[in-house]
């Protein structure tokens, strides 16, 4: 019985927690979206640097 009243109490409590996160799960998806494309972008960039500066070295390495 007791039982039975935990889990009646986690289905009124969770219910509503569980239905706020399906409906903004994809709102905040899209409210961070830039910021993995801005990220994504800062850290090809980064990469780009760290290329060019390390050519000569990679060049030196392979002769």
């Amino acid at each position: 019985m007791l039982n039975f009243l935990l889990w009646l109490i986690l289905l009124v409590l969770c219910w509503p927690i569980a239905i706020l996160a399906i409906i903004l799960y994809p709102i905040v998806w899209l409210l961070l979206l830039p910021f993995r494309l801005l990220g994504f972008a800062i850290d090809l960039s980064f990469d780009l640097i760290k290329n060019i500066l390390m050519l000569p070295f990679n060049i030196l390495k392979k002769a």
